[in-house]
């Protein structure tokens, strides 16, 4: 991919440990359904929603902000442990909560200001594989991806200056997914 600086690790976490990860998540995690603005008009966010972090890492993308809650155990030994992968360090995460094949994430970068201009994204995915779409913003390139159950994803450089991400809607039966998107705001 061009003007992209993107990692895959398939199975950087073992079977055990994303299984064990994947039912604790989903029990533990404060869940949220938010709202949404899109093109003037209030919808449901297409999936489920938490925002962790240290303290002071509000977070805020179309219309949506968020405050941070306090860093969950595991959570945080997860976020140590793409710390050392990245070489990078963290100090919040997104995570999402894909239900079922309806729940979905639109087009988007991650090119807030308080990201700075070359985040470093970490993107842990648990349960079912879900499609990750890339799309240059530029000349139009497509690149698809399939976020398989233990699996770490790594975006960096200008990867967010130059290409959109997401994760599109599917109609087949599915079971549900987590992902985690590791970042560090600029407080």
């Amino acid at each position: 991919m061009a003007d992209a600086k993107v990692q895959y690790l398939a199975n950087w976490l073992d079977n055990k440990t994303a299984d064990s990860l994947y039912e604790l998540f989903q029990r533990e995690l404060d869940w949220s359904e938010g709202l949404i603005k899109i093109f003037g008009k209030t919808v449901k966010i297409p999936r489920l929603q938490a925002w962790y972090g240290d303290a002071g890492t509000d977070y805020e993308y179309s219309g949506v902000k968020m405050s941070p809650l306090p860093w969950q155990d595991d959570l945080h030994k997860l976020k140590v442990k793409c710390e050392r992968q990245c070489g990078s360090s963290f100090n919040s995460v997104l995570a999402n909560f894909y239900r079922y094949g309806k729940d979905s994430m639109g087009m988007h970068s991650d090119n807030e200001p308080e990201l700075g201009p070359e985040p470093i994204i970490a993107s842990v995915s648990l349960g079912e594989a879900r499609n990750f779409d890339f799309k240059h913003k530029v000349n139009g390139e497509k690149f698809r991806l399939p976020l398989e159950h233990g699996s770490l994803l790594i975006m960096s450089g200008k990867t967010q200056k130059y290409w959109q991400h997401g994760i599109a809607k599917t109609k087949k039966q599915i079971e549900p997914r987590l992902n985690f998107t590791f970042r560090k705001i600029m407080v």
